[in-house]
């Protein structure tokens, strides 16, 4: 099945501003890839790309005052039915991790471990280890928080959100990485597209999307704890610690956005 997937995104600027945006999908779907996303600019300006540490794919540019449209369209190839979502069970020692996986257990802007440690230790002590412990996580939190995009703020920590027991998706997603980390599983955090392939009307509008993976048995696997089952058609962008590593954009300036609008749904 392909999926079209993009968005159109338009800032408003004081003046001349520099921009970091986290806008092109992660290079690991490259083989899916059938029309490649590439970030369209109106008015042009020039573009300059790099990989940062997590292997994102950034963007960087300098606004002129005035409205700045960003835009981009790709085409990928996924399959046609549910994804499989955090299959393996087994949870690897601490002592066992490679080292690239250690930086997943720390405590980090948006994720308060130190804060929610005892915390999940009374919830998720008697848990039998990996998957399953995961999944139990996953099931607190979708069950924790009531959706709602009216109490969404970009300060909100995974300990407000334990909380205030409301949020939005990069919310379940903070908070099950914490509780994760806490307990000794590397959790980091995503960012992308999901459809709603399969799903009844009506539809929300769409946005982008956070979900988390997990460390388990030498692989990283995906859990959703926002939506807590498997989905038609998931296109990863970016991955970091937490959500300040994969902000859709960086401004260094006074700007405002304007309009915003993604699109994820079947092609053709």
């Amino acid at each position: 099945m392909k999926l079209r997937v993009g968005y159109e995104l338009v800032y408003e600027c004081a003046q001349s501003t520099p921009m970091l945006l986290m806008l092109n999908t992660h290079s690991s779907r490259a083989p899916d890839m059938v029309v490649p996303d590439h970030v369209i600019t109106h008015p042009w300006v020039s573009l300059r790309q790099y990989h940062d540490s997590f292997g994102n794919l950034c963007t960087r540019l300098t606004a002129p005052p005035g409205v700045l449209t960003l835009s981009a369209r790709g085409v990928f190839e996924v399959p046609p039915h549910h994804e499989l979502i955090g299959s393996n069970n087994y949870q690897n020692a601490v002592e066992e991790l490679p080292d690239e996986c250690l930086m997943f257990l720390l405590g980090s802007r948006y994720c308060e471990t130190d804060l929610l440690s005892e915390v999940a230790w009374q919830m998720f002590g008697h848990t039998p280890l990996g998957g399953t412990r995961v999944q139990a996580i996953c099931d607190f939190v979708h069950s924790h928080i009531r959706f709602d995009y009216n109490c969404a703020r970009p300060t909100k920590t995974a300990w407000q959100t334990w909380q205030d027991g409301v949020g939005v998706c990069r919310d379940y997603a903070h908070l099950a990485v914490a509780l994760c980390r806490a307990m000794n599983i590397p959790a980091r955090y995503c960012t992308g597209y999901i459809s709603d392939v399969g799903l009844p009307p009506p539809y929300p509008p769409m946005d982008f999307c956070a979900w988390f993976e997990a460390y388990l048995g030498n692989s990283w696997e995906t859990f959703d704890p926002r939506n807590n089952a498997p989905r038609t058609g998931r296109i990863l962008m970016a991955r970091g610690r937490d959500a300040a590593d994969v902000a859709i954009s960086n401004t260094f300036g006074p700007t405002s956005l304007i309009r915003f609008m993604v699109v994820c749904e079947p092609d053709g």
